[in-house]
Order: C-alpha cells, then sequence, then structure tokens
C-alpha cells in the first residue's frame, strides 16, 4: 500500500510569517511552486498560495505596488487553518482530499512539524510510474463478468505464456454485472496474448503497444 511519505516532496520550500508578499512572490516565480508553507521553527502555522498572493498585488508598474509588496506580510494573507495530511495516511486519502477540497497540494505533518508537502503534481507522477507509462510495453482490456476468481483465470494464461504484468486496473464495463480489467504488460507485441485469452473463452475489448517516451516530471 503507497503511504503519502512515499510520494510527498521532501525538500519543501517555506518562508516565514514576517516575510513581506514580494519575498513571497520571488520564490514562487523562482522555484516554480504554487504553495509556501508558512513556519516558525519547524511548525507549520499557514500557508499561501500563488493565488493569495496574486489577490493582495496590485497591478504591475503603479503606485501602490512596490508598497504592496514590501510591506505586506505573509502572516496577513496566509491561510492560517490548513488542511494537512500524514506520512502515514495512504495516497488514497491524501488523493480524496485535493480532488474534494479543490486544493492543489497538502503540507505533510507528522509531530507537530512539516516533513513534506504532497501536491497534483506528485500525484500524478506516482501513477505514471505505477502504470509504467513512458516505458516500453503494451495494454490489453478483457471484459470479464463480474464473479471472483476471474482476474485470477486471466493472469494464469499470460503467466504460462511467460510475460509478466507490469500493472493491473479493474473498472466498470459497458455490460451490467461485467467489469473491465486492463493489464500492462512487458511486452510489444500483445497479439498473441489476446489469441491465447479469447481461445480461453475472453472477450478481448482493447490492445494497444507503447513505445518508452522521454518524460521530465517536476516535482511540483
Amino acid at each position: 500500500m503507497l503511504r503519502v511519505r512515499d510520494a510527498m516532496t521532501r525538500e519543501v520550500v517555506t518562508i516565514g510569517p514576517d516575510a513581506g508578499v514580494g519575498e513571497a512572490w520571488g520564490l514562487c516565480r523562482e522555484r516554480g511552486i504554487r504553495h509556501l508553507p508558512v513556519v516558525e521553527g519547524e511548525k507549520l502555522v499557514g500557508i499561501v498560495s500563488d493565488r493569495d498572493l496574486r489577490d493582495v498585488s496590485p497591478p504591475r508598474a503603479t503606485p501602490d505596488q512596490e508598497n504592496t509588496l514590501g510591506y505586506v506580510r505573509v502572516r496577513e494573507i496566509m491561510t492560517a487553518d490548513v488542511v494537512t495530511t500524514h506520512p502515514l495516511d495512504t495516497i488514497e486519502q491524501a488523493a480524496c482530499v485535493l480532488y474534494e477540497r479543490n486544493f492543489n497540494g497538502l503540507p505533510v505533518v507528522a509531530d507537530g512539524e512539516l516533513v513534506g508537502i504532497i501536491t497534483s503534481t506528485d500525484l500524478v507522477r506516482t501513477l505514471v510510474e505505477l502504470t509504467g507509462a513512458g516505458t516500453g510495453g503494451s495494454w490489453i482490456e478483457v471484459e470479464v463478468p463480474n464473479e471472483p476468481g476471474t482476474l485470477a483465470g486471466i493472469t494464469d494464461e499470460i503467466r504460462d505464456r511467460q510475460v509478466n504484468i507490469a500493472s493491473i486496473f479493474l473498472g466498470p464495463a459497458g455490460r451490467e454485472t461485467y467489469r473491465s480489467i486492463v493489464l500492462r504488460l512487458e511486452t510489444t507485441d500483445p497479439s498473441s496474448i489476446a489469441e491465447t485469452l479469447e481461445s480461453a473463452g475472453y472477450t478481448v475489448t482493447t490492445t494497444e503497444s507503447t513505445a518508452p517516451t522521454e518524460r521530465n516530471v517536476e516535482r511540483r
């Protein structure tokens, strides 16, 4: 089971509550981030987002811009009641909070101290790694009755062909009382596996080969 600690960013860019808005803006732009946890020592006391900074900043090149950026303090605009997660929470729990609250990031707190941050980008990166996207292989989708033992039967057929399974996903099918089993295989030719499964009585709905691709996923 994947935990937040397995996907979170550990090296977190932070800011103090008495820092100016201009400094916060500079950090966001320089580091390409959207959230700045606000800390005193190691204790999380708030969070400020790029949206908060935009809302308080006057238009560029106006007389008030320099004063606002220089004199407004982070503590004046930060969210003090911060929703957090724990390193031992599951990825599923963190993802649900991000989705339901329409957040892009959650500070990770343990024993009262900030130990990381998990963002929507971290979750996408984790999904890419779990599915093996960007690496060579193939996808095959099989529609089966929603009954015990169907997944084991399919994996037995693939095992007998001596092909490794990189990942498995289950989802609803087009027919009621059926489900789709989607497998990522470590082979570039899924046709022979599809033929084997069809000969065993399974309904193969999709096969697709994928080539390796370069990817550079930012951590935040």
